[in-house]
């Protein structure tokens, strides 16, 4: 055998390693992935020390409708915070990425304000196609432990968690839906899904009626998902949810079978 092809791929693990290490060292970086439909910016925080052989958490983020553009800065507005104080990363070291969906687009083309279940698009929405595009990608470039890829979201990303979660159930280990709204019919491909959802009753931009039909479906399906609402607490119950004490731990204690 060549030595040098022997060499070789020993070189190129130290590159990618190397790599990750500089990643790890800032904060949020800011990358964009080019699609087979388009372009899709977002925002990626690395664990803060990424060790040779250890495969990390994924956390994909979806945003609000009030974060939409074309910045790669706003996404990750709220929930940014959370994943970068010192005591998580150190706790629960992970890849943390916020996408950023375009403006006049949604994660998911349907009514917010809608009273009732939505009917799921048959295909996802743009950028969510994007978004489908990206994961494995990441899983594939990144050190990533493909059993512990959660998904999280507000508002708009309420939306689109629900949306992505029931289609591609296998990739996550859990979801975290804040604030949004599903198909409750897509409730049983969702029902084995560790699931912690969150809302809150004086809520007059998503009606809690959304949450609360989506849970019982789930239930009615066999599932156990968590509910937690906030009496008293309007659209922002996102600030509430993220100051939940058991919320990472939570989440990174949850596994999907390989």
């Amino acid at each position: 055998m060549n030595p040098q092809s022997a060499l070789f791929p020993r070189l190129a693990a130290a590159f990618v390693l190397m790599i990750h290490t500089c990643l790890a060292a800032e904060g949020y970086l800011e990358k964009t992935f080019a699609g087979t439909t388009g372009t899709l910016p977002y925002r990626i925080l690395a664990p803060s020390e990424i060790q040779p052989g250890t495969r990390y958490p994924l956390i994909l983020f979806l945003h609000g409708a009030g974060e939409r553009g074309d910045d790669n800065k706003r996404q990750s507005y709220h929930g940014g915070k959370l994943f970068l104080e010192k005591k998580n990363r150190e706790e629960y070291p992970a890849f943390v990425v916020f996408p950023q969906c375009p403006n006049g687009k949604r994660w998911v083309e349907v009514n917010w304000s809608a009273p009732e279940p939505h009917d799921q698009p048959e295909k996802p929405s743009e950028p969510m196609s994007l978004v489908m595009e990206l994961v494995p990608e990441l899983e594939k470039t990144l050190p990533i432990d493909t059993t512990r890829v959660y998904l999280m979201g507000l508002s708009m990303g309420g939306f689109g968690s629900w949306d992505l979660a029931a289609r591609h159930p296998e990739w996550f280990a859990a979801v975290v839906p804040i604030c949004g709204g599903a198909d409750n019919s897509t409730a049983p491909s969702l029902a084995k899904l560790p699931i912690w959802t969150f809302h809150g009753d004086a809520d007059n931009v998503i009606p809690a009626a959304r949450t609360r039909s989506m849970v019982a479906a789930l239930r009615a399906a066999g599932g156990s998902p968590k509910y937690s609402e906030y009496p008293g607490v309007a659209h922002n119950s996102w600030f509430k949810a993220f100051a939940e004490p058991d919320l990472l731990p939570w989440l990174y204690a949850q596994k999907r079978s390989p």
